[in-house]
Parts: C-alpha cells; structure tokens; sequence
C-alpha cells in the first residue's frame, strides 16, 4: 500500500532550512545544454552542463539575504526566470518576492529586483509558482493572506504591472504554473473543496479564476505538464491514494492513472520513449529511490504502473525535463546534495546511473 502524502509544513526562513523548489529547476538551452539552481547560504546558486557533458559549478547568482526557497519557469526564448523570498522590515518573517533572469546558458543573470508581495508588508503566505507566456513574459503567483491566489505580471516595455488579486480561498501553499500551447499562463490549484484553475483568456491578460471542481485533493503533490495538443494536464494524488489526471481543456475530469506510489510531490514532464511522445511522473519511493511512471501523452485510459530507478538515496525532491533529443533528463536534492541522471539509449524508459552535481 502507498504511503499516503502529507502536506507540507510551511517554511523556516533560516539559510539553514532545507531549500524548498518549485518549478523547471532544471532547464535546457536553446544549444541543448542543461543549468540546475538551487537556493543556498542565503543566495541562489547554479550548475551548469558543459559542451563535454560534465558539470561546472556551483556559481553564485548573489540574493543578498535570500531564503531557502527559489521557483524556476523558462521561456520559449529560453530565458530563465528566478523568483526568491527575501526577508523585509517591518515584522518577524515578513518577506518579499524578487525577481532574477538568465539570458543564456553559463552567463550571468541580472540583478535581483523586488516585486514586492500582494499583502504590502505580511508574513509568508504560500510558495510562488513563476510561468512564462509566448512573449517572454513573467508571472508570479503567490497565495495571498486571503487563501486566494494573487499575481505579478512582466509589462511588454519593461517593469512589472501591480498586483492583480485573482481571488480564491483556502488554496494549495504550492500552487503550479504552466504556459499552454496558445502561449498563455495557466495556474492550476486546489482548496479543500476541489480543483481550481486560473487561465489567461486573451494574451497578457489577467488569469480568469474557474468554478471550483469538487475533488479530493492532497495538498503538496500537485504537478503539471502541457502535452502536444497544447493543453496543460494537472497530476495530484487523491485522499484514496490515487494518481489522477484532469485537463479541463481537453475535457478530461479528473480521471485514475494509478495507485500512487511512495511519498511527497509529484513531478511531470514529457519526453519520447521509443519514438512515442510519452508523459512521466515522478515520485520518491517508500524506501527512498525515484520511482517512476510513464504513459502515452494524453491517452489516460492506458493508466500507470510505477518502476524503481537507482539505490535508495533517503528524501528526494525530483523535477524532469527533456533533453535537445527528447530524451527524459531527471535531477533531484537529497540531503542538500544534487545528483542527476539520463534516460539511456536502450528500448524503453532506462536510466543511466545517479551521477552527483554537487
């Protein structure tokens, strides 16, 4: 029987927190190369593939003061968006939103910016989810001290729109953000009494806010992915232990993939496997492994059966990506220390061996 999730408890602001991530944190350049960012000692640092396959780093991206959490979206351009917390006057873990950007792959990123928080001045409310639309802008979205979802919007010509509060309540701490394929920002989330969505109805747009789904919903294991129609599928575990999938885009309600295996989050990508456009979803094992799972883009019915990848390596927190050739590329954080792997060349979903980063 899998072990049923837990929500996750909310962050200390201490740099000796374990980090806490969100998003594409592991990203692919337009040349193919991948680049890992990860919050540490109060600034964001980064790892970066060479073109001979090896990994140089850790280089800081500086954060003067930043806490133990960083979320990560990407572009088509292939920019890199970094959102922190930083700690703020005015009261005991009052915090703020920043805002950095990668241009290109090994280069430095641009300075930190404050964006502010959609309470003014308050304590932590929520992790923010950061998603980039077809025009290369950034949003961010944070729950607000409502319970509601609220965003920060990049302008066409520089700087940042207000905040716009979408309302909501009772929300998901760890929110997802996505980009579907008509180029447009998508939050996907969950209260208590079901499945919420925000979306874009025109480009640039302030996300509209759905009727809720009535669900069961686990908070702390919602991932998202868009598949090739271009519609973005939410993957959250059920208070059945269920893995299920929704996209209301395609019309799908929320529908069983399979038993969920293991604990904690789950992450979502997809990626060819034997020449087949296929999604995978991630999860730690019982015992601590990656534990795996693969179906074909957007055909549900054929549902899920989970794999074990590796030795166990102890908590994991797992995000896929693909590489330049579609094949599946995995990272994953465990006890402060990075390690990676790649799907291999042989017929079906294999990996090669953990390797560590750093």
């Amino acid at each position: 029987m899998a072990n049923r999730s837990q929500a996750p408890a909310a962050p200390s602001h201490g740099s000796s927190a374990a980090p806490v991530l969100q998003g594409a944190w592991l990203t692919r350049g337009g040349e193919g190369r991948f680049s890992a960012y990860l919050p540490r000692d109060g600034e964001v640092v980064r790892w970066t593939e060479e073109p001979d396959g090896r990994w140089s780093g850790p280089v800081s991206l500086d954060g003067d003061g930043l806490t133990p959490f960083l979320a990560v979206g990407q572009g088509a351009d292939h920019y890199v968006h970094l959102v922190g917390l930083r700690p703020t006057a005015g009261g005991e873990g009052h915090v703020e939103l920043v805002h950095s950007v990668q241009f290109q792959t090994g280069r430095p990123a641009a300075p930190w910016r404050p964006i502010g928080h959609s309470n003014g001045k308050g304590p932590w409310t929520g992790n923010p989810a950061v998603a980039v639309d077809a025009q290369g802008r950034a949003y961010a979205f944070v729950r607000n001290g409502g319970g509601g979802l609220s965003v920060r919007a990049q302008k066409d010509a520089g700087g940042w729109h207000p905040w716009w509060d979408l309302h909501g309540w009772g929300t998901d701490p760890s929110p997802v953000a996505v980009c579907n394929g008509e180029g447009r920002v998508e939050l996907l989330t969950a209260t208590d009494k079901g499945l919420l969505r925000y979306v874009q109805e025109e480009s640039g747009g302030r996300p509209v806010r759905k009727d809720v789904l009535p669900a069961e919903v686990t908070f702390g294991t919602l991932a998202a992915a868009t598949g090739p129609s271009g519609h973005a599928t939410l993957f959250y575990v059920d208070k059945a232990d269920q893995v299920r999938a929704w996209s209301p885009g395609r019309d799908l309600e929320p529908t069983v993939l399979g038993e969920a295996a293991g604990t904690g989050r789950l992450a979502a990508t997809g990626c060819l496997v034997d020449g087949v456009e296929s999604t995978v979803l991630a999860r730690q094992s019982a015992d601590g492994r990656l534990a795996l799972a693969v179906y074909p883009s957007e055909r549900e019915s054929e549902g899920i059966r989970w794999s074990e990848h590796g030795e166990p390596k102890g908590p994991l927190d797992t995000v896929l990506t693909r590489g330049l050739d579609g094949r599946l590329a995995a990272m994953a954080l465990t006890g402060g220390s990075l390690i990676a792997t790649r799907q291999s060349a042989a017929a079906g979903l294999h990996l090669e061996g953990w390797r560590s980063i750093g």
